[in-house]
């Protein structure tokens, strides 16, 4: 079969409007956030529903032709590009966005792929429950992309990561047939977990089409502050006090080195320096809960912590402007990054007793592979996650790329002698793919290649990501 066939059978299946070939409207589903992966595809579709799907799957399945799954476009490692042969289908999510189900005895939501992470949370709100997963994207990333990378963000630390939030899933398998896993079952020890399965493939295994999602009680009083730290030890130091100080109420510890913040500083409109002095290392502290003591919580804790010198100074929210106005310079560094030139992006997690020893080894050892590099280092102390990114010297954008091989292994080796991962909730798509490989044992590897053998033989799925 032709591809040219193959076209016209997809459109007299899913209908005419659901099938793009046109370069100009291809455009936005062949490349992902950072424009640094561009692809290009025989077509883009667009199917309305999981009988659609599957029956897209099965007739690109009996062509032979390779299927990549797209979500809302916000990743950063090329996980939801096809390559540069043309001979790709591209295959968005983004007209299944209906709420199926809303369950506020069970606090179950089952939603379909393509519903934007923002609009979760909004019905969730709507019913008095929260669905606690909290992305910078969250206005655009979507449900089968947070769960085909098993999604983390700002509140891991007290929710987990997607896979934690995850209790059903309706997958299309490589072949079109449909598993039908949306059971919200709390309890299930009937053998495999197979929804694990797809938590975090990055759509090589299957496409996802539905999800069950657990919902927790609303926590309307928020108690945010965002401190000014002497160093990283102190921010390591700080988690398990507050912890005891919160109650199980810490929701957040974020960190944030002076670099980011400048960045921010010069890029993000209205933001401004809340402290009237320069600090090395900052801190973004929040407790979320319903009782009338979380303020006073946070207070107690930093009272502690001033007292054993681990805060230099603090800002308290006073109410949601002040909240809102931290949290953007958290929330901006990522942003205002690709504004100011060339990125090498890491995504890395430690032990985090460990992260102050990342940062005083990795650091001269950049420095000497290119003097001057800006490290923008932010991410979330809770959890052992670092966005240690790389920013070039002033004007020397082309050093940093043609530094860039070297710069990213001496991250990674940094990374592996301390017992960390590469890569900790942005997946590893085709950029970090190779990479992770090298990493792992032997093992390891294969076992992935089993799965990846064992439910697409024909390597039909997403091909060229995650498994090497």
């Amino acid at each position: 079969m032709t591809t040219t066939d193959l076209i016209d059978r997809l459109r007299a299946a899913l209908g005419e409007g659901s099938v793009l070939t046109e370069p100009d409207d291809m455009a936005p589903y062949v490349t992902d956030w950072t424009g640094a992966f561009v692809g290009a595809a025989a077509a883009v579709l667009r199917p309305d529903g999981t009988d659609a799907v599957a029956t897209a799957v099965r007739l690109c399945a009996e062509a032979g032709v390779a299927v990549v799954p797209h979500g809302g476009g916000t990743g950063l490692v090329g996980g939801g590009v096809p390559d540069a042969s043309g001979g790709q289908v591209v295959l968005s999510l983004e007209r299944m966005r209906r709420v199926r189900d809303l369950d506020t005895v069970a606090d179950t939501i089952t939603v379909e792929a393509g519903v934007v992470l923002q609009t979760v949370q909004e019905v969730a709100a709507a019913e008095g429950r929260i669905f606690p997963l909290s992305l910078g994207s969250e206005g655009s990333c979507t449900v089968g992309g947070n769960v085909s990378t098993n999604a983390g963000g700002t509140t891991v630390l007290r929710y987990g990561m997607m896979r934690d939030l995850v209790l059903g899933l309706e997958v299309v398998l490589p072949d079109g047939r449909v598993w039908d896993g949306l059971r919200s079952l709390r309890k299930d020890n009937t053998g495999y977990d197979l929804k694990q399965l797809f938590i975090g493939a990055e759509g090589t295994l299957g496409v996802v089409t539905a999800a069950v999602l657990r919902l927790l009680p609303d926590t309307p009083r928020r108690a945010t502050a965002l401190l000014a730290l002497p160093d990283v030890d102190a921010a390591v130091a700080l988690l398990p006090l507050l912890r005891e100080a919160g109650g199980g109420l810490l929701t957040t510890w974020e960190l944030v080195n002076r670099q980011a913040l400048d960045l921010v500083l010069a890029h993000l409109p209205g933001a401004r320096d809340p402290f009237g002095s320069v600090h090395p290392w900052y801190g973004l502290v929040e407790l979320a809960g319903s009782s009338d003591d979380v303020a006073d919580r946070l207070e107690a804790a930093l009272a502690t912590a001033v007292d054993q010198d681990l805060v230099v100074d603090a800002v308290v929210a006073t109410g949601p402007t002040q909240r809102a106005s931290l949290w953007a310079l958290r929330e901006g560094v990522s942003e205002v990054q690709k504004v100011e030139g060339a990125t090498v992006k890491h995504d890395v997690t430690l032990p985090i007793a460990s992260l102050p020893g990342f940062v005083d080894t990795v650091g001269p050892r950049l420095e000497s592979l290119l003097p001057g590099v800006r490290r923008v280092t932010y991410g979330h102390v809770g959890d052992g996650n670092l966005h240690y990114n790389l920013t070039a010297p002033v004007g020397a954008d082309d050093a940093l790329l043609a530094a860039a091989p070297d710069l990213t292994r001496a991250v990674y080796d940094a990374v592996a002698e301390l017992g960390g991962s590469i890569s900790a909730e942005h997946g590893l798509g085709a950029l970090k793919r190779d990479a992770a490989a090298s990493y792992k044992s032997e093992v390891e590897v294969d076992l992935m290649r089993t799965v990846k053998q064992a439910l697409d033989p024909r390597g039909l799925m997403n091909p060229g990501k995650v498994v090497p």
